[in-house]
């Protein structure tokens, strides 16, 4: 069991209360080629920008560690190329709960030219499921060799070493702390957005939602069975009880959460029950929570709040992309 259980959480403390508007991802199927796609393949284009497009999406494949032939999709600023080529961030974005990663690079929009910075997403990969791995531990270890991955396929790209960073929403958000609490020698901030952060009760709040008892089925089949059988499998999946070390790992880290989620329902209980669990273990944690009234993942847009995500980490300016908080 990876997992490290936790004693007691403190009361919640105060929190930044942000409201965003809502709108809705789309999604696009994940070409293998490691060629150029041509621009960004989702219409996300910041109203401050026009139609201007700045930046430049690769397709790249990956061995994941199930053995199966994967998909990762970097987005660079237009100009970079062999050419002028000057080290940059790299941030690290897994995607949400079948979310295709193609879909999940196109939330960030420009913002990667506004930087600059590298931004990967990967396909990913489960046990048994694709789109689906929920943190799956080899998924994990994938995310965490994502800067060799992209160097390797794209060899002309420089990356700065010490400025390596992880940003999700939903399943990404999830995923995204447990690379933090796993690897967290390797990153240099990280922020997850709308995350579930215990697996077992997000199994038995599944029923809530539309197609409840299918995807019931699925976390049945990539975890082995139902919490009460695979107690381990869902722990070591679930944030929460990596609490300590995400504690430890001093990572700056940004936990945003909604209290009108009605995808990961009872946020204050999951993301909002971590943040308070990690400030009790180690209260100088540079740790920080952000509360709001959005719906699910309604801030993990270029053209709402990701650019203040970003500019928290000083990846952007906000003056740069034109947001008001």
């Amino acid at each position: 069991m990876r997992a490290t259980a936790y004693a007691g959480v403190a009361l919640a403390t105060a929190a930044v209360v942000i409201g965003v508007a809502t709108t809705a991802a789309s999604t696009h199927a994940a070409p293998r080629a490691p060629v150029p796609t041509g621009g960004m393949p989702v219409p996300l284009r910041q109203q401050w920008l026009g139609n201007q497009n700045l930046v430049r999406t690769w397709q790249i494949g990956y061995r994941a560690f199930n053995g199966q032939r994967r998909a990762a999709f970097v987005v660079l600023p237009r100009w970079y190329g062999p050419q002028n080529n000057p080290p940059l961030p790299l941030v690290i974005s897994p995607h949400g709960r079948g979310i295709e990663p193609q879909a999940n690079a196109g939330l960030f929009g420009n913002l990667p030219a506004l930087g600059p910075f590298a931004l990967v997403s990967p396909e990913g990969a489960g046990v048994h499921l694709e789109l689906y791995a929920w943190g799956a531990p080899g998924d994990i270890a994938d995310l965490a060799r994502m800067p060799a991955i992209v160097m390797h396929a794209l060899p002309w790209l420089r990356i700065a070493p010490h400025r390596i960073y992880a940003v999700g929403g939903s399943m990404g958000g999830q995923e995204t702390l447990l690379l933090v609490a796993e690897h967290k020698q390797m990153l240099a901030g990280a922020a997850a957005l709308d995350s579930p952060t215990n697996l077992a009760a997000r199994y038995a709040a599944f029923r809530k939602l539309p197609n409840g008892i299918g995807l019931q089925r699925l976390a049945r089949l990539e975890f082995g069975g139902i919490p009460r059988t695979r107690h381990d499998a869902y722990a070591d999946r679930s944030p929460l009880f990596f609490a300590h070390d995400l504690a430890e790992s001093m990572v700056p880290l940004q936990i945003w959460w909604s209290t009108r989620d009605q995808i990961v329902v009872n946020q204050a209980g999951e993301s909002g029950l971590l943040y308070r669990a990690i400030k009790r273990l180690n209260p100088n944690a540079p740790v920080t929570q952000v509360v709001g009234s959005w719906n699910h993942s309604a801030e993990m847009y270029a053209f709402t709040r990701l650019p203040i995500v970003l500019a928290r980490m000083g990846l952007v300016r906000l003056a740069a992309t034109g947001t008001n908080i």
